[in-house]
């Protein structure tokens, strides 16, 4: 069987390095429009959780990425001056580019051919391949080539975001949240190796308008932002890669395969990046269609509708607590009214799914303090 697969990020490069992998005797041909070394944004984080399934499924790969992981167990909050540790929330995180290069070595390790410098413009280029993997992202050709087959839709958050590096290394992951003569701004901010953190800044339309950001050039905006969160900065500068001022875009498919074609990745959905489920997403929907198709070897329209039919309603739970995180996102400048501890509690229940009993479990010296002082009030 021939495969092709239409994008170098970590799901193209996932499924060149899962399928030849398994089925040594198959062509794998992955084309990417970007130099090998290419990439936007600093790290990505993975929770504990989102870890798991890749231990359990593919021991091979979570060995090889694990060791270049940086790792902490609390979130702290910033909040009016004062500093919420909510406990017992593992994270990790790693540099994109790290992570694409250690996929890449195991898709070229395992036999797939690696196209980079290679833009997809027409279908008519893949007419000889018996599937096509669409791995392309947001803006991905194959998907718009299609976009009715695929249903799409496609619309923005209201909040405009920035994603910054800075070399200042956090100890956790921090949600820095302030006031200032503008309004009030959000950073999003962890290490992903020794001396480097990913910085986001987020904040609303109407605070974007109002410090000007939309006529100013790159490097005056980064000033901006490095002046608006020096206190916490410590005098290490942000670093721009491809950063520009943002809408997070909310992208769903209703249908995930036409005829030999299937989406995976942001190709075919998106969650907001406040819930850091991205690329564990992405990675997901790789193991998920290998396994259908495995399962159906020869019948790939069943292979297909397996794959989304056992897919899209896990999706759909990890999405809609990602569009519920990016709503509280959206509102919190008005949270902020709140104390720091009932904002954190406000913060850390956002998405609907933690309840009281699992932080309880999973944080007890914060909801301890949390409880102690929501008792006092009544």
């Amino acid at each position: 069987m021939r495969i092709a697969v239409v994008g170098g990020g970590p799901a193209g490069l996932y499924f060149g390095a899962l399928w030849r992998t398994r089925h040594p005797h198959d062509e794998v041909e992955l084309f990417e429009q970007n130099p090998p070394d290419a990439t936007f944004g600093f790290g990505v984080v993975f929770s504990d959780r989102a870890l798991e399934f890749l231990r359990d499924d593919d021991p091979e790969t979570y060995d090889s990425i694990t060791p270049h992981m940086a790792t902490w167990r609390d979130i702290t909050l910033v909040h009016r001056g004062e500093t919420v540790v909510i406990d017992g929330v593992g994270f990790s995180s790693i540099g994109r580019l790290r992570l694409l290069q250690l996929l890449q070595q195991r898709a070229q390790s395992a036999g797939a051919m690696l196209h980079f410098g290679k833009a997809i413009v027409s279908l008519d280029e893949l007419g000889d391949f018996d599937i096509i993997v669409a791995a392309d992202g947001l803006n991905s050709v194959v998907r718009r080539t299609y976009e009715g087959a695929f249903a799409t839709s496609l619309s923005y958050h209201d909040s405009k975001f920035i994603w910054y590096g800075t070399t200042k290394p956090f100890s956790t992951l921090t949600q820095t949240f302030i006031e200032t003569e503008y309004g009030a701004f959000n950073a999003h901010h962890y290490r992903y190796s020794p001396n480097m953190s990913t910085f986001i800044v987020e904040c609303t339309f109407s605070t974007w308008l109002r410090a000007n950001f939309q006529a100013l050039e790159d490097a005056d905006g980064r000033t901006l932002c490095e002046r608006l969160f020096a206190e916490f900065l410590d005098g290490h500068p942000l670093i721009s890669n491809k950063s520009i001022w943002r809408n997070f875009p909310k992208l769903w498919n209703d249908r995930w395969s036409f005829r030999n074609i299937v989406l995976v990745g942001d190709a075919l959905h998106t969650a907001h990046y406040s819930i850091g489920s991205g690329t564990r997403l992405a990675l997901e929907d790789v193991l998920a269609l290998v396994k259908a198709l495995e399962s159906r070897p020869g019948d790939l329209g069943r292979a297909f509708l397996d794959y989304e039919g056992s897919r899209k309603p896990i999706v759909k739970k990890i999405v809609g607590a990602a569009t519920a995180s990016a709503t509280w996102y959206s509102a919190f400048e008005q949270h902020m009214q709140l104390a720091p501890i009932d904002f954190s509690y406000s913060y850390i229940t956002r998405s609907g799914r933690v309840s009281d009993e699992r932080l309880r479990q999973s944080a007890p010296k914060f909801m301890s303090r949390y409880e102690k002082l929501a008792a006092l009030k009544r």
